[in-house]
């Protein structure tokens, strides 16, 4: 580690699935709080593992659509009651009956944007650079290999190492900020 750089995590290779869930559920029954997995692809159980919560972008997603579906009454019965009030055949200036379908179509436009602006607000994106990215290791992530990596902010950092060795892990680098 050079002088001024200062420690981002730990980083350590596991060469199966199992052996990365196994270690998922150590760390996690450690008590670690920043902690992630990076694998190639998704492993069955691997949230519980974790111990992640469900995610709240279905909010996000529920208040796009709500807002969605009263905005498109609100717009249809101001138009038809004071903007362009035209009686045709004597029927109401509004019924909810014909103000359905762009009701409709704003409840789902809307949770659709409301559901992407919640995963991206969540997730923190766009994150254009993670220290991990400069790790040797690392490089096989998206390959064959999996990795866990405990972050330099936990409280309980100074133990990571001789948990991930007591995990089974292949190897172990250290990855400076």
């Amino acid at each position: 580690m050079s002088a001024t750089a200062k420690p981002y995590g730990i980083l350590a290779r596991f060469d199966t699935a199992a052996d990365i869930f196994e270690a998922a559920l150590r760390v996690r029954d450690a008590g670690y709080r920043k902690w992630d997995v990076h694998t190639p692809f998704p492993i069955h159980g691997m949230d519980e593992a974790m111990g992640l919560e469900e995610s709240k972008v279905g909010y996000f997603t529920f208040c796009g659509g709500v807002t969605g579906f009263f905005s498109g009454m609100t717009m249809i019965w101001y138009m038809n009651k004071f903007d362009y009030g035209l009686v045709v055949g004597g029927k109401p200036l509004f019924t909810p009956l014909y103000a359905f379908p762009v009701s409709y179509e704003l409840t789902i436009l809307l949770s659709a944007f409301a559901t992407l602006g919640g995963m991206l607000l969540l997730n923190r994106l766009p994150k254009l650079y993670n220290p991990l990215f400069r790790s040797e290791i690392f490089k096989r992530a998206s390959n064959d290999r999996f990795f866990i990596c405990i972050e330099a902010a936990d409280p309980k950092f100074a133990e990571a190492r001789a948990l991930l060795e007591a995990s089974g892990a292949s190897a172990i680098e250290l990855v400076e900020d």
